[in-house]
């Protein structure tokens, strides 16, 4: 079977990337682009990467226009899917990789995003620990998913593990994530200028203001039922540095009292061993973000600071592909029962 698709905000940088992976899925016919000032051009005056997309148009973003597709993917600004989402009732499979069906908690939403609260979405992170399963088994058969913020999973994916282990205390997380400026979305932002990144390290959002803090701790409660989210606390600062795409995060925890190495260690082998797309690399060893580039794999390093009594984790990823359009392909893929891995690659480009 073929399932033919529509994807919004596709000449953004998040919705030209969700092209770019579907265009080698052989299961997958790309119907409609569409966007909203750009809606008239062709979609190569915008993703001119995307050479086997040429005859594409975009089209207005209209619930008319995306509605009679099998798979709807809203690539859109966060406060904007939502309003759409009501009116797609009858499309089998709509995935947002916005942050409007994220969040459990209609407090946070108003505390970090303000606006209409919609109805969470099954969460689109197949590896993040759940009640003691993979999310996978979650997302088979889901209609409705909400791909991840970027930092947030980047940051779960580090820790849930630990904390779903019992070997860490999750009540005093520090992270602190260089990041690439693709994750703030294509629109012209003065601080996100060239002249005012390049030779530079920016941290903004300090102070526990970032968006994807509820994420976080949304996500970190869930790999543990016994814990509440008021009991993830994480100090959580990024900093924009000069590469195009990528987030390198390096958090750390208490380790928990009386646990050995040997347990922390398992904790994250146990969760990750089998997995394609997340691994953890061997000890002593940590990444870079030019391993994953392109790439929908998440590599993990993992220390023991017994010094500090604290265990570190190192995640690198690529903001675009595992940290968003790819997480919401192989959540497709595992809603629609294909294979995980179509279309995905655990191959970087270097140099």
């Amino acid at each position: 079977m073929t399932y033919s698709v529509a994807v919004s905000g596709a000449s953004g940088y998040a919705g030209g990337e969700i092209l770019r992976l579907l265009a080698s899925h052989p299961d997958i016919e790309i119907r409609t682009v569409t966007a909203h000032s750009n809606a008239g051009q062709p979609l190569l005056a915008h993703q001119p990467h995307l050479r086997s997309l040429a005859g594409l148009v975009l089209q207005d973003t209209t619930p008319e226009v995306l509605a009679g597709h099998d798979v709807v993917f809203l690539a859109l600004p966060h406060g904007q899917s939502g309003a759409y989402t009501d009116a797609l009732g009858d499309v089998p499979l709509v995935i947002d990789a916005g942050a409007d069906h994220r969040l459990t908690s209609a407090e946070a939403w108003d505390a970090f995003y303000g606006g209409a609260f919609h109805e969470p979405w099954t969460y689109g992170v197949p590896e993040l620990i759940v009640d003691g399963v993979a999310q996978r088994e979650h997302l088979r058969g889901a209609t409705r998913i909400a791909a991840p913020g970027c930092n947030a999973s980047t940051v779960a994916l580090s820790l849930a593990p630990g904390v779903a282990a019992g070997v860490i205390d999750p009540s005093d997380i520090v992270s602190v994530l260089a990041v690439g400026p693709s994750g703030a979305g294509k629109s012209l932002k003065p601080h996100l200028l060239g002249s005012e990144i390049l030779g530079s390290a920016n941290p903004y959002a300090v102070g526990g203001t970032h968006r994807h803090i509820p994420e976080i701790r949304q996500a970190l409660a869930a790999a543990a039922p016994s814990i509440e989210a008021d009991g993830i606390r994480i100090s959580f600062t990024p900093v924009i540095v000069p590469m195009a795409r990528g987030i390198l995060a390096t958090s750390t925890a208490p380790i928990a009292p009386g646990v050995t190495d040997a347990q922390i260690r398992d904790a994250w082998e146990s969760a990750y061993g089998d997995e394609t797309f997340v691994q953890l690399l061997p000890e002593g060893t940590v990444p870079r973000t030019a391993d994953v580039l392109g790439a929908n794999t998440a590599l993990i390093g993992l220390a023991i600071d017994r010094a500090a009594n604290r265990v570190v984790v190192v995640a690198a990823v690529d903001n675009l592909v595992k940290g968003t359009a790819g997480a919401a392909i192989q959540s497709m893929n595992i809603a629609l029962g294909l294979p995980e891995g179509t279309a995905l690659s655990t191959n970087g480009v270097a140099p």
